[in-house]
């Protein structure tokens, strides 16, 4: 009886001290700072279009918010998905669970972020989509809790392949990476072309992260097309236009890019990108405005802010002045007051967020400077024409978004 006694006194004391445990835990988390996680590619190919710029950017926002909300400190941590869709799963699923992480931002690489869209959708928990492209992100994998911020597949090549084709250009060349971003590209793209009356001769994949393009650049020569459209991102695009010189592709063929970066055109200078056109959510030098916190950014970073590091500070912003005007942290209702609200900030005028969480705003065509062109520092579009939002991105009824529809 006696060691009965003992036994129940002791499993009292340990439930007791779970209990307070648990309390003390969600004291904590309730009264700790409001978490936002910038994912990122860190140390690869899209590190300069994102990586630690994002970081800075998120903070940049935070810091003009005054750096609290509903009372509390507001903390930007960041992690490094190495471009490796597991990896990306297994910190965001460490930030949500174990680090009271209340939103997930940038993540540009398309695989990584579906996989993020998943369980930020089964946590509930906010994905602001600032540095991906795919357009699965409103469609198929579209969630209540997922915002597609800054620009998106189909946007982009809405945007450049029409341009090109209005330029009497018939035949097409795919040159695609080979994963989800690279074949949604090239998938939106075709039914332009196909819309304009264009022909697509021929497509090749190439890996990720690809150093040696000569073999995928001569099938594309040997197809003799007008243009090759380059379906790839940050280093792949850039190494793919820099090969395409060296083998003297570009004396017959016009290149296009259908995801570009200012960072990219940097990292090839203007020799080399002259005369390309592309299609861009943001341009430093487009305004007063933009260059006002460009000035800031560049000063920070020594960089030229590319679109996802504008599109980064723009959601922070968007999404902490959603978090003041529903008084809660709860992702559905913030979620929800998110797209209630107009975006306005340097780089949005009157945006809206749909209710497939895509962020319909301006888009903008540039053609890339000669060397003679460009006057001053970081001085390298031209801009070519503004798309209006509701142009530029595909409409809500064609996305197939699932929440969306009827029971």
């Amino acid at each position: 009886m006696k060691t009965w006694v003992r036994f129940a006194r002791s499993v009292a004391h340990k439930s007791l001290g779970l209990v307070l445990a648990t309390m003390a835990t969600s004291a904590t988390a309730q009264d700790g700072p409001v978490k936002l996680g910038v994912l990122t590619d860190m140390s690869s190919l899209y590190a300069d279009n994102g990586g630690q710029g994002s970081v800075v950017s998120a903070q940049m926002a935070v810091d003009d918010f005054n750096g609290k909300v509903l009372g509390r400190p507001i903390e930007i941590v960041a992690g490094d998905h190495q471009n490796k869709a597991d990896v990306g799963l297994t910190i965001a699923r460490r930030w949500l669970e174990n680090d009271n992480v209340e939103a997930i931002l940038d993540v540009p690489n398309s695989a990584v972020a579906l996989a993020v869209q998943g369980i930020t959708r089964e946590k509930r928990k906010l994905f602001l989509a600032t540095g991906v492209a795919t357009s699965r992100l409103t469609g198929d994998e579209c969630s209540p809790t997922g915002i597609h911020w800054t620009y998106d597949t189909y946007a982009l090549s809405q945007g450049t392949t029409r341009a090109i084709s209005r330029l009497g250009v018939k035949s097409w060349f795919f040159l695609s990476a080979d994963y989800s971003l690279g074949a949604q590209l090239e998938a939106d793209s075709r039914k332009v072309i196909d819309a304009t009356g264009g022909k697509v001769v021929g497509a090749v994949r190439h890996p990720i992260n690809t150093s040696d393009f000569s073999s995928f650049l001569l099938q594309a020569q040997a197809s003799k097309a007008d243009v090759i459209a380059l379906a790839d991102a940050g280093g792949d695009f850039i190494n793919a236009v820099k090969q395409a010189g060296e083998f003297g592709v570009t004396r017959g063929q016009k290149l296009a890019g259908l995801i570009v970066f200012i960072a990219d055109i940097h990292s090839l200078g203007l020799q080399s990108a002259q005369g390309l056109m592309l299609s861009s959510a943001f341009y430093w030098d487009l305004n007063d405005e933009t260059r006002a916190w460009s000035k800031r950014f560049i000063e920070k970073t020594k960089k030229v802010p590319t679109m996802i590091h504008a599109g980064t500070y723009g959601a922070v912003l968007h999404y902490l002045r959603a978090i003041e005007a529903a008084g809660t942290l709860d992702g559905s209702a913030v979620a929800a007051k998110m797209r209630e609200m107009p975006v306005n900030d340097f780089m949005t005028k009157n945006g809206r967020i749909r209710q497939d969480g895509r962020l319909v705003r301006d888009m903008y065509l540039f053609r890339v400077k000669s060397l003679e062109e460009s006057k001053y520092k970081f001085d390298y579009y031209e801009l070519i024409a503004t798309i209006p939002g509701e142009e530029a991105f595909k409409p809500m009824e064609e996305g197939g978004c699932p929440f969306l529809k009827k029971p």
